[in-house]
């Protein structure tokens, strides 16, 4: 049997299950008892937010979960978009995480990849701050364009 999860919200607070946007009108805790794919609405970002090139993969990967109408262009999207940002880092920790986050989305672990991404936000700040492992944003990645 799978493990349940359960997850609090506050009032106002959104979490995209499945594609579907929840919002609660007072706190309230909800528990999934099946796997499921979720986000809460704290970890959603806007395309404006997207502004590093980790970020924008974010982005990329957040649509998977949360536009189920709108995955496959976004998964060929990332998968056009993965080998360029790979090699735009000279930083080998990231390489090796991009590298696991791409195994996470080949394996439907969509969640779980996003989770991976946010922890490389600190080493991608530091590269970014050093100036010595500063990537260009592949154009595959340029959110808006």
């Amino acid at each position: 049997m799978t493990n349940t999860l359960k997850i609090s919200l506050k009032p106002n607070e959104k979490i995209y299950i499945n594609g579907a946007v929840i919002r609660v009108d007072r706190k309230v805790t909800i528990e999934l008892m099946n796997d499921v794919q979720f986000l809460l609405e704290s970890h959603v970002i806007q395309a404006d937010q997207a502004s590093t090139p980790l970020r924008q993969l974010y982005f990329i990967v957040q649509i998977m979960l949360i536009n189920p109408v709108g995955a496959a262009e976004a998964r060929d999207m990332f998968r056009r978009s993965l080998p360029m940002l790979i090699a735009s880092f000279d930083n080998q920790d990231i390489c090796k995480g991009l590298k696991q986050i791409d195994r996470m989305v080949g394996e439907d672990e969509i969640y779980e990849a996003l989770k991976a991404i946010r922890a490389l936000y600190p080493l991608e700040r530091k590269a970014l701050e050093d100036g010595d492992d500063i990537p260009e944003t592949p154009r595959a990645l340029a959110v808006g364009e």
